[in-house]
This record gives structure tokens, C-alpha cells and sequence, in this order.
């Protein structure tokens, strides 16, 4: 069984309850998204999150800042061909287009972590948001072969863009991992699993696909796109439509402030397990996405972390007498096991008890 489905398994939530919303058909916000309780207020913050170029010479200073002080940049020659970053969103948008009884057909299993739905985090939440994903590990023709049935061109054409896409994120992915341990004074030398003598294990990945269909009242400031919460992985890459602003990041003494797509750009959030292998340097930071009422937007996700039975700690090149661990060791599983728990406060169960204590 796949870590992220397992990590679910045990959650004490109805799935029954979320049903998905056929959004194409909806021309007013149900009870069921709205969030009165917690109204949405837009920011208007002034402000930008970084922009850096990774053929930059000081690319990595600049990275290291940007994980201090944001846990969130966006990189510009990264090495991802617009095409297919524009084929994707294509695709993406395509997907999310198809009929409901056709895109059901392709319906996340109660256990499994793949095919489409509502985000997980959706659980924690008493209202649902406005939002779907599909999700998939490595080649969607599973659900591809449900999605178009009768139109095998049409499922090959998607699943050769999506693996090709996570090819590249994955080289990425590894390419953004060695920057930001190498800005913590550190090498891949450093990390077990990544050493000769672990047989280099393979990291674990999971890609979303996400869908932030036109919402008839989002000016009401009563439905969420995506609620509040920080990434489990080590870090994820993100591709946004360049239709309109929806991401924000939650950032200290400013609140909340939009992350403003660029064409051709690509979103890089540090995630909690890159929070604890920096001992707690690295910032994990709240991130959530708005919805708006003339154009569907959507995004790609790509998260990237350790092998499944990996421990991840405190690099040893951060850790002396004045700087003790902050954090236990954890594997990514362990981490999402507590999250389906804890959810934004997982992170509290592994601080290190012996350094709380002091």
C-alpha cells in the first residue's frame, strides 16, 4: 500500500459526506461551501514574494533567504519547456471541462490517494471548498482509460503530457532539494538516503492537478478555494495559471499576501519535512488559494519527498551545543499519520521533548 493512502486510512471521517458538486452546473453557493464562520477577507497587502533566477551566481544566498524569511519563492529559468507547461494547464483544463458523470467515473476510492475528488484536507473543515483535484503517481492511464473510454487518442495524449511533466518535475524537485541543503552549509553527502551506501532509494512523489472552477458568489467573501494549511513534503513545485491571482502565503506581521502568477514561472514551497531538516530554519509556511467569478482557474502541484521509510531529522552539520535538534527523527508517513490527526499542528508531535523542556 502507498504511504499517502495508509496515512489516510485510519481518518474517522464520513467519506460519504463529501460528495462531489457538479461546479458547471452550480449558479449559487450551497450551504455546504459557505463559511460563514470564518469570513474571507482579500488582502490588499503591497508586497511580492521573491523572484529568482537560477542562473543567478547568487541563487543559492538568494534561496536561503527566501526559505528564512517566506518558505516561498518563485524560479525563473528553471528548465521547463513553456510548451509543456502550457500543454499541462491545457490538459488540466480539459480534464476538469468533462461532463460530471464522466469525470466521476474517475472517482478516488475512500482508501486510495489517486484519481479525482475533493482535497483531503477537506476533513478538517465543517464547510467544503470550491475547488476539485485529480491526483495521480508516475502514468494516469487507469483513470484515463474511464475518463475517454472510446478515445484512446485522447488518453494517450494526456498521459504522455502527464508523465512527461512529472519527469521533469522530478529532475526539478532534485535540482531545488540540493540548492536548498547546499544553502544550509551542507551537501548530498550529508543526506542518508541519497548516499551510495543506501542504494540511492527513490524519493516519493505524488502530483496534483488542481481546479478552482468561476464561483457565483466568491465576492461574498464566503468560499475557500483551498483552506489554510503547510505542505508534509520536503518541498513542492507548483505551476500556476497566469489568468488570475489566487494562491496567498500567510506571512508574519503583514497577514495574508497573494503570490502573483508569472508567466513562465514556477511556485517552490518549503515543506514541513524540509522545516525539520533545516531545525526549524526553514520556514513551512500557511499557504491558501481565493476563488474569484469570471475566470476558472487551475494549477499544478508536484510534491516531493523522502522514501517512504526514511527518517528525517536535523541535518548534523546545524546541530552543536548552543543549536540542539528541535525535531525527532520522521518519516514522511509518520508525518501524514499525524496529520490526518493533528492536521496543522502535526509538527508539535515530533519537537524534540528534552529541548521543549528547557
Amino acid at each position: 500500500m502507498n504511504s499517502f493512502s495508509a496515512s489516510f486510512k485510519s481518518n474517522p471521517v464520513d467519506f460519504h459526506k463529501i460528495i462531489p458538486l457538479d461546479f458547471k452546473t452550480a449558479n449559487k453557493l450551497p450551504d455546504s461551501h459557505k463559511w460563514t464562520d470564518h469570513p474571507i477577507v482579500n488582502p490588499f497587502t503591497v508586497g511580492t514574494v521573491p523572484i529568482i533566477n537560477l542562473s543567478d551566481p547568487n541563487a543559492i544566498s538568494l534561496i536561503k533567504h527566501a526559505c528564512e524569511k517566506w518558505g516561498v519563492f518563485q524560479i525563473t529559468n528553471h528548465g521547463i519547456p513553456l510548451n509543456l507547461l502550457r500543454q499541462v494547464e491545457l490538459q488540466t483544463l480539459g480534464l476538469f471541462s468533462l461532463p460530471a458523470h464522466q469525470i466521476l467515473s474517475a472517482l478516488r476510492s475512500p482508501e486510495g490517494i489517486t484519481g479525482y475528488g475533493q482535497p483531503r484536507i477537506s476533513f478538517f473543515f465543517p464547510k467544503l471548498m470550491w475547488s476539485e483535484v485529480f491526483s495521480m503517481i508516475g502514468s494516469p492511464i487507469e483513470h484515463a482509460t474511464k475518463l475517454w473510454p472510446h478515445q484512446h487518442a485522447r488518453q494517450a495524449n494526456f498521459c504522455n503530457i502527464m508523465e512527461e511533466y512529472q519527469k521533469e518535475m522530478k529532475k526539478l524537485s532534485e535540482k531545488m532539494f540540493k540548492l536548498m541543503v547546499e544553502s544550509l552549509g551542507a551537501t548530498l553527502e550529508d543526506v542518508d538516503w541519497l548516499k551510495p551506501t543506501m542504494s540511492c532509494k527513490e524519493p516519493e512523489t505524488l502530483f496534483h492537478l488542481n481546479s478552482y472552477p468561476v464561483c457565483p458568489d466568491s465576492d461574498s467573501g464566503c468560499a475557500m478555494g483551498f483552506a489554510p494549511h503547510t505542505d508534509s513534503s520536503l518541498l513542492t513545485v507548483l505551476y500556476q495559471s497566469t489568468t488570475t491571482s489566487g494562491l496567498q502565503i500567510f506571512g508574519d506581521n503583514i497577514g495574508w499576501m497573494p503570490v502573483h502568477p508569472i508567466s513562465g514561472a514556477l511556485v517552490v514551497n518549503v515543506g514541513d519535512l524540509m522545516h525539520i531538516l533545516s531545525n526549524g530554519q526553514f520556514k513551512s509556511t500557511l499557504h491558501r488559494v481565493l476563488v474569484n467569478n469570471t475566470h476558472h482557474r487551475v494549477s499544478a502541484a508536484y510534491f516531493y519527498g523522502p522514501p517512504k521509510d526514511v527518517k528525517i531529522s536535523p541535518s548534523i552539520n546545524l546541530i552543536d551545543h548552543d543549536h540542539p535538534p528541535l525535531f525527532c527523527p520522521v518519516s514522511w508517513k509518520e508525518l501524514l499519520d499525524a496529520k490526518a490527526k493533528h492536521f496543522n499542528k502535526a509538527l508539535e508531535v515530533f519537537r524534540n521533548d528534552m529541548v521543549t523542556a528547557k
